[in-house]
């Protein structure tokens, strides 16, 4: 039997801890997970059973939620971050990278954070969760990858302005990208040859030079040498014809250049399943797709569906590394 999945608590003024409940009624027949974080910060009513040892987890989902304690400085309060909170929310997120590097949990899914509370309460010095991750796995670089179950979506470049995208994108930051995905979902989902649609820089993908020079001058050269190496790469393609349903049956998932070009798609075809993904780690590591939502924290109205399916992608994840079924 699989290990069970860590969840980590994110940030307790947030909307984590009824995402958490809600996941744990979701699928407290379908799978295994346990939360790490403060039993105080969840819902009053909320059934919950303490363990000792993530593999406690397993009988006592049908009881509750597990919960394996890692008690808190500051009681939460819905909507108002504490600042007395914020390491222990970086804490909790290192034991559940050492609880699924030792065995004890198959994957980590972590539920939201946020970077100024953590930056304004204990001097986070990363940009976020995924270079965090990064760097308690010892690893230099990492590909975040958006998915549903229509389409799977990876971004070369994330959070920089549209006018940094043409000077940060290389060749060999995208051949390091392409290379990233195409090991990820050999891995973790079992797809013996993965299907790369990769997207171009440029509108109608640069028309042949009259907008834009990149694809000629290097996108196009790169993608036909790494076919030489055995890559299935096709592009670069015109991003606006990549993304409807003929499209994307053609491929498993899509490289595209820039943020907005991945996450428009993704956001519109699936926007409550949406599920972040992050490949290159050595260990699975999946997360709902959205943030904290202060603003309806507390209130009953978060929708549990991103972190119900991040929870199904992580155990799939899990069985496709030990060559299991689904």
């Amino acid at each position: 039997m699989r290990q069970p999945i860590a969840l980590t608590c994110g940030e307790p003024a947030g909307i984590g801890p009824e995402l958490a409940v809600a996941a744990w009624r979701a699928l407290r027949e379908e799978l295994p997970f346990f939360l790490i974080g403060d039993p105080s910060h969840l819902p009053k009513d909320a059934p919950t059973v303490d363990i000792a040892a993530p593999n406690q987890a397993i009988a006592a989902m049908p009881r509750g939620l597990p919960v394996l304690r890692h008690n808190f400085a500051a009681p939460a309060v819905a909507g108002q971050p504490d600042p007395a909170n914020a390491q222990g929310v970086i804490d909790v997120i290192a034991r559940g990278v050492e609880l699924v590097q030792s065995g004890e949990a198959s994957a980590l899914c972590t539920l939201p954070i946020h970077k100024k509370a953590l930056q304004d309460g204990a001097d986070f010095a990363y940009p976020g969760h995924t270079e965090y991750l990064a760097a308690l796995a010892g690893v230099d670089q990492v590909v975040m990858m958006l998915a549903c179950d229509a389409l799977r979506v990876v971004p070369a470049t994330i959070h920089i302005a549209l006018s940094e995208v043409p000077k940060t994108l290389t060749a060999d930051g995208l051949r390091r990208t392409i290379e990233i995905t195409h090991a990820g979902l050999k891995r973790d989902y079992g797809i013996a040859t993965p299907r790369i649609a990769v997207a171009g820089l440029n509108p109608h993908a640069g028309e042949g030079g009259a907008m834009g020079d990149e694809e000629l001058r290097w996108i196009t050269p790169l993608i036909e040498q790494m076919r030489t190496e055995g890559y299935d790469l096709r592009g670069p393609a015109s991003a606006d014809t990549m993304f409807h349903a003929r499209a994307r049956a053609g491929y498993d998932v899509a490289v595209c250049m820039y943020h907005d070009q991945a996450l428009i798609p993704i956001k519109t075809i699936g926007f409550d399943e949406g599920v972040n993904i992050t490949l290159g780690l050595p260990f699975i590591r999946t997360s709902p797709d959205h943030g904290t939502a202060f603003d309806i924290a507390g209130q009953g109205l978060a929708n549990p569906s991103s972190t119900i399916h991040a929870l199904r992608q992580a155990a799939r994840m899990a069985a496709a590394r030990l060559g299991e079924p689904s």
